[in-house]
């Protein structure tokens, strides 16, 4: 179970601090406690799923209720605040929660939706009756469904059992380093896997975990200043934020960061914002956890990759082409998801092959070294005249000019060529600038035919660039060309 260690950890030290917010410190014996008394309650329930819905911004309660679902044998299911009502009812009905823990505010938000809402400011009187002892469950239960960032579309919803996060919690000791000595900082919303993640493999560990309300580079260095902070999980827009910011954090930090890969410009400048850093950037997806973790010595030496497999997981290279030696990254762990849920009964369908492998379609190879380079993705590849391009290779180089913030590379298409190469551009750059640039590295009919300027990029609640929201967009017009 997820939550197994914490008698050990409350034996050990029953005041040591596990949960700090900016209104409050709660120790191991509390948490156990409460978490504890949130499963017994949620057990207490006529129900058919046995699945809670998290509709809550960061707080204690969000991960008390995640937890002690967890502990109940319950799956919970976090749902994001920014959703429209629509949006929301569609995830819902997916997922089938049998009440929802929720805020006023939020109920009101989204008055047109008949479910079982709980008011989280009655949730400490609801459980305060509720027995403390821990609940013996079966080994391996389901505990989370969640969903996929969605760059390109409608999110999948993948469901996961509790062992692939327990086998999980073993690459933060092997391969990131982390003990119950570390004081971590979780400055993203719990919504997103990454942070959630992130806090609960801290609990696991024994560690001291803080949650932030929201995100901001000022909110950050406040508990950085106040707090001895040893570990923040970020995504890589937060370290663009921290870069406009200009702050300088001049404390040991060690960062765990997820999402799109930096840019090599980005790791050169993150030693002006962190004085003292050991960065620790991850390759994975929602339904595979961990692939390969790029350790700071190695984000200097091969910056290229997305460094070496994590413990416990193997790669295969599949449909490779001889010349290239590119193929599909097929994916073999305990830390795989259960599968997608599909269907009005909350079906799943695996995502593994009979020999147990799963993919999400990444191109890729290893070198004679293991280091593993990914390509692109499969479904984004731009076939431009007969030839399949990969957007992120252009997208590499794009971001390589000291003048562009962001850069997202797309084919369109066109009655000729198939598809154009189109890129759109966040930063004070000119479009001939970046062509002669890109004609350094890039073979001509790589070099994209439209260019796109933006003041800001849509993004996914994930952090990542939303592709799919920039085609619609050029779809409708509302972008020029230049």
């Amino acid at each position: 179970m997820i939550t197994e260690t914490y008698q050990v950890f409350v034996n050990e030290d029953p005041e040591k601090i596990a949960v700090t917010t900016s209104t409050e410190k709660i120790s191991y014996s509390q948490w156990h406690t409460w978490t504890n008394q949130t499963a017994h309650w949620l057990k207490s329930m006529q129900n058919e799923y046995k699945t809670v819905g998290i509709l809550l911004p960061n707080s204690r309660h969000f991960l008390q209720v995640f937890l002690g679902a967890a502990k109940a044998g319950w799956v919970a299911v976090p749902y994001d605040v920014r959703w429209t009502t629509d949006e929301l009812m569609k995830r819902i009905q997916l997922s089938k929660p049998d009440l929802i823990v929720t805020t006023d505010a939020l109920k009101s938000k989204h008055h047109q939706l008949s479910q079982n809402w709980f008011d989280v400011v009655d949730l400490d009187l609801a459980i305060r009756s509720f027995p403390t002892e821990n609940i013996v469950l079966e080994k391996n239960k389901p505990f989370y469904i969640g969903f996929t960032s969605g760059t390109t579309g409608t999110p999948k919803a993948f469901i996961r059992s509790q062992k692939s996060w327990v086998a999980s919690f073993q690459c933060n000791r092997c391969d990131f380093y982390l003990d119950n000595t570390k004081h971590v900082l979780i400055p993203g919303s719990l919504f997103h896997s990454h942070f959630l993640y992130g806090a609960v493999s801290t609990l696991y560990l024994g560690g001291s975990v803080y949650i932030m309300e929201q995100f901001t580079p000022q909110f950050t260095m406040q508990f950085l200043n106040q707090h001895p902070i040893s570990v923040l999980y970020v995504v890589p827009t937060m370290i663009e934020a921290f870069f406009k910011s200009q702050m300088a954090v001049k404390q040991s930090i060690q960062l765990i960061s997820s999402g799109a890969k930096w840019s090599s410009q980005s790791k050169k400048q993150i030693h002006e914002v962190f004085y003292d850093v050991q960065m620790y950037e991850f390759y994975g997806a929602s339904e595979t956890s961990f692939i390969t973790v790029l350790s700071n010595e190695d984000a200097l030496n091969r910056p290229e990759t997305v460094g070496k497999v994590c413990t416990g997981v193997e790669i295969q290279i599949r449909h490779q082409k001889e010349e290239t030696q590119i193929g599909k990254i097929y994916v073999r762990s305990e830390l795989l998801v259960d599968g997608y849920i599909t269907g009005m009964n909350r079906e799943v369908e695996t995502i593994c092959d009979a020999e147990g492998f799963a993919t999400v379609n990444d191109m890729g190879y290893i070198d004679e070294e293991g280091y593993v380079t990914v390509i692109g993705r499969e479904h984004n590849m731009i076939l431009y005249g007969g030839i399949n391009i990969f957007p992120e290779e252009i997208e590499q180089v794009l971001k390589t000019h000291e003048f562009v913030e962001e850069a997202v590379v797309m084919g369109v298409a066109d009655a000729y060529w198939g598809q154009m190469i189109v890129a759109i551009i966040k930063g004070n750059v000119s479009r001939l600038e970046l062509k002669k640039h890109c004609r350094k590295v890039l073979a001509s009919y790589k070099i994209p035919r439209k260019w796109l300027f933006v003041e800001q990029m849509p993004y996914t609640t994930s952090g990542k660039i939303a592709r799919g929201e920039l085609l619609k967009q050029i779809e409708r017009e509302e972008l020029t060309y230049v």
